[in-house]
């Protein structure tokens, strides 16, 4: 496949697979109650941090191989094998959790842990397609997993209780699931499965687990904590707010996964730095234009997007586009960290993830929801100032250039 069909594809199968996820998000909104949807909005959190643990932990180095062979085939089938195992484990923890603890929310937690091996397998069953360098396999798979979950929803009565509407969604990717295990048992008929490198100690994926854990899963995790211990509205506002911005999700995703191999073939460290700060602009302007329009849409066409969630929402789309147009600029200036010194990003991670739980917190007490979401705008604001400084810092001391990529490509192999 020409590079040109490869990268659309690949950006194809990324909208279509955070489409899927905000279509689900809706769909849950608009067949809720206020109450249900923040039941329904604290078990998908839970989700998401998963899906990005898993990502991170075999998605991410299964995509930093190169070159064809058994080697690469084995290690697809060795990532879909070992998230199958880790899911189901992880996912038996989930359910006995969910059985033991009362309530609704304990009761979709459960159904959570039932269907997750399904859609973890699935999920990693794009980083192989890619790997392979078959993204528009990625696309039928999530393509047809977006039919399937959308007309299984769409089947759901009004105010269905969230445990209903996860073990519905969780089993509609079993289709996919199935044909993306048909099209990847052909692919790589013959090729060993070894679940040993992916349990070693310098296994790649443990420092991109580390990265995400500080970087994202400690945001949404704090957003559940003050559900927990104030109000799940506030688990409702914010996961609505952000729902919205769920397209910007996708570029972002499509800069991190696609920016590396394409930034590298430009010449010179400093070209590849003007492009990615020019890439930062363009996606904080795309951002600050989004919510514009969001801002102008009318109450009924909010109300038919998020149901009655939409006013809690669309209160917060200030404070959640002025954090979407700093986390591009943030997220863009990573992406310049990991092609100049992938070890740098650790230390930004750590520390401006830590300030923007404080920042998230501080705003509750001091502002209610509003005052949240303020506080994680600020946190990305601090959090992109201090990576492009880095950039600069590294850019002047003249890293060398192309040893980023070839470590991390040696630390992906098993």
């Amino acid at each position: 496949m020409r590079a040109r069909t490869a990268v659309v594809c690949s950006i194809a199968d990324q909208g279509v697979a955070a489409c899927t996820n905000i279509l689900v998000l809706v769909v849950a909104a608009r067949l809720s109650t206020v109450a249900g949807f923040a039941r329904f909005s604290a078990v998908y959190l839970v989700f998401s941090v998963l899906l990005g643990l898993s990502g991170a932990y075999t998605g991410q180095p299964l995509v930093l191989r190169r070159g064809p062979g058994d080697r690469t085939r084995g290690a697809c089938r060795s990532a879909v094998g070992f998230t199958l195992l880790a899911s189901t484990v992880v996912g038996g923890v989930l359910a006995v959790i969910g059985a033991v603890l009362p309530g609704e929310t304990a009761r979709a937690l459960t159904t959570l842990g039932l269907v997750l091996p399904v859609v973890l397998a699935q999920d990693t069953a794009r980083y192989a397609f890619a790997t392979l360098h078959a993204p528009h396999r990625a696309l039928a798979s999530d393509t047809l997993r977006l039919v399937c979950v959308l007309g299984a929803l769409a089947l759901q009565p009004h105010g269905a209780p969230a445990a209903r509407l996860v073990v519905v969604w969780g089993l509609s990717a079993l289709p996919a699931l199935l044909l993306s295990a048909a099209v990847l048992h052909r692919m790589t008929a013959g090729a060993p499965v070894l679940l040993g490198p992916l349990l070693r100690k310098g296994h790649l994926g443990r420092r991109f687990v580390v990265e995400f854990g500080v970087g994202n899963a400690t945001s949404q995790l704090s957003v559940l904590g003050l559900g927990a211990v104030g109000s799940p509205l506030v688990v409702g506002a914010l996961r609505g707010a952000t729902t919205l911005f769920g397209p910007l999700n996708v570029l972002f995703t499509s800069a991190t996964g696609f920016g590396p191999p394409l930034l590298g073939r430009l010449p010179t460290q400093r070209l590849r730095v003007r492009a990615t700060a020019a890439l930062a602009a363009l996606l904080a302007l795309t951002a600050a234009g989004w919510a514009t329009v969001l801002a102008l849409l009318p109450g009924s066409a909010g109300r038919h997007l998020l149901g009655d969630t939409w006013p809690a929402a669309a209160a917060l789309l200030p404070a959640t586009g002025s954090q979407y147009a700093a986390m591009a600029a943030g997220t863009c200036g990573l992406l310049a960290l990991r092609l100049l010194d992938p070890r740098a990003t650790l230390v930004v991670q750590v520390v401006f993830s830590l300030a923007a739980v404080a920042f998230l917190t501080g705003g509750y007490l001091l502002g209610g929801v509003q005052g949240a979401a303020w506080g994680l705008c600020l946190g990305s604001v601090c959090k992109a100032v201090a990576t492009w400084t880095r950039v600069a810092r590294l850019t002047r001391r003249g890293a060398v250039e192309g040893a980023p990529v070839s470590a991390a490509a040696a630390g992906s192999g098993p």
